[in-house]
């Protein structure tokens, strides 16, 4: 198959990144690619749904991995996991002995291993530059969801309408299932047995990364946990955080000892993120250091800096975050620049998820979360803009009857692709996302 034709079938089929920003997986492939990487180190602390989904479907995701890598005829196709997930390991053994171009490197148990600059560097060496794309090194990654779904629109001509989650911590049956997208939390949680605390708060994604999120929030293309925490949990508190009180903070308690940036992840490949000059600045209310905070624009996000590695409790990631809104805002985009070199000392300076989990209060939480099958539901909520790019144009109105499947939205114009209802039944409403009822 050529390639066009699978940019074609990824972006009518309504693929994106299963997680994270939801990148549109066609706007990936490029000729300029000479490895391929599949990302199964799903860093965060309680998420298991890629490393069961690539042990349950090897065949197919390899499959849908080598046909991609055959396309754009890439010289590897490598899958970065951790050494720690063994029963993983082990299923993939006899199935890679299957295909020619695929290898596996294995990684440490550490965070934040699956960001994307962090897993191109721990499995070919190369440096992304700060402000480049991963192509920019030939490398492209997708994570294993992603390819899954390539393989159900490659081979068996079936678009996107569910999504694996995790539902874990104070829930009476922890476990990872197949949502129709478009279910409720609240109704996620239900199908898990009900939370076990009262009042408690819900956290889309990963404890460190991951946001608050209501129980009449909806599971979209790229939602892959739900922790159900009580309410005064630390990982909670912290994205409750407030910008001008954590300012405040800084300016009181800043000892300025260096360690939010010495443990830095991208600092460590040689990024100009310096969280530590960056607090120094904000403490300080000083404008005359322009690069401060005009390189917050190369942080990750990552959250070790306030989760992990400063004592004193402060916030530098909620900052520098309220940073990249406001220099985004203007309009002021990250240039391309020329990466230091990566020091010696970055290997002892890796973070151990162990530990992490241990900092965050996570541990009592690391239970099994097995693969339970499919969820079903009598009413969704589809948004129209559930990844990065264009939002979806909606094809039906108000009292038409659709089947699972069936494209009710096109793809909007620029960086955009379809949606396709998630359940049978009738639409009930159109607007900034398609309500659809069974009846």
């Amino acid at each position: 198959m050529r390639i066009d034709e699978i940019k074609t079938i990824l972006q009518t089929s309504g693929i994106v990144g299963a997680g994270g920003a939801g990148f549109p997986a066609y706007g990936k492939l490029n000729a300029g690619a000479d490895t391929l990487i599949l990302n199964c180190a799903e860093c965060e602390p309680l998420l298991s749904l890629h490393r069961q989904l690539l042990a349950d479907k090897s065949v197919e995701i390899l499959t849908a991995f080598s046909e991609i890598g055959e396309a754009l005829g890439v010289k590897r196709c490598i899958i970065g996991i951790k050494s720690a997930y063994v029963q993983t390991l082990e299923a993939l053994a006899p199935v890679v002995k299957n295909f020619d171009t695929v290898e596996i490197k294995t990684l440490g148990e550490v965070y934040p291993a699956g960001d994307e600059v962090v897993l191109i560097y721990e499995v070919t060496g190369r440096v992304v530059a700060p402000g480049a794309l991963p192509i920019s090194q030939g490398v492209i990654v997708f994570n294993v969801e992603t390819l899954y779904n390539a393989y159900l629109a490659l081979h068996e001509n079936l678009p996107v309408t569910s999504k694996l989650v995790t539902v874990t911590c104070e829930v009476r049956h922890p476990q990872t299932v197949r949502v129709p997208l478009g279910t409720t939390v609240e109704e996620l949680i239900a199908h898990c047995g009900g939370a076990t605390v009262e009042n408690p708060k819900f956290v889309s994604g990963g404890a460190m990364m991951g946001k608050l999120v209501t129980a009449s929030d909806v599971v979209t293309k790229t939602t892959n946990a739900i922790l159900v925490l009580p309410a005064d949990h630390a990982v909670v508190q912290s994205k409750l955080r407030k910008p001008m009180i954590d300012a405040h903070r800084a300016q009181s308690a800043c000892c300025q000892c260096h360690m939010c940036t010495d443990l830095c992840p991208r600092h460590l490949l040689g990024h100009p993120i310096d969280p530590s000059r960056f607090m120094l600045a904000v403490a300080n209310r000083s404008l005359s250091d322009t690069d401060a905070y005009l390189n917050a624009q190369y942080c990750s996000g990552c959250g070790l800096c306030e989760a992990y590695s400063c004592m004193q409790g402060l916030s530098p990631r909620v900052l520098l975050s309220v940073a990249k809104q406001q220099i985004r805002a203007a309009g002021i985009k990250p240039e391309p620049r020329e990466p230091a070199p990566v020091p010696m000392a970055r290997m002892a300076r890796k973070v151990p998820v162990e530990r992490l989990a241990a900092r965050l209060g996570l541990n009592k939480y690391r239970v099994s979360t097995p693969l339970s099958g499919d969820m079903t539901t009598r009413k969704v909520r589809l948004p129209l803009s559930m990844h990065i790019g264009a939002p979806c144009v909606p094809t039906v109105q108000a009292g038409d009857r659709v089947h699972k499947g069936q494209k009710i939205a096109d793809a909007g114009k620029g960086l955009g692709v379809a949606l396709h209802a998630s359940i049978d039944g009738v639409v009930k409403l159109v607007g900034k996302e398609i309500v659809i009822s069974a009846e």
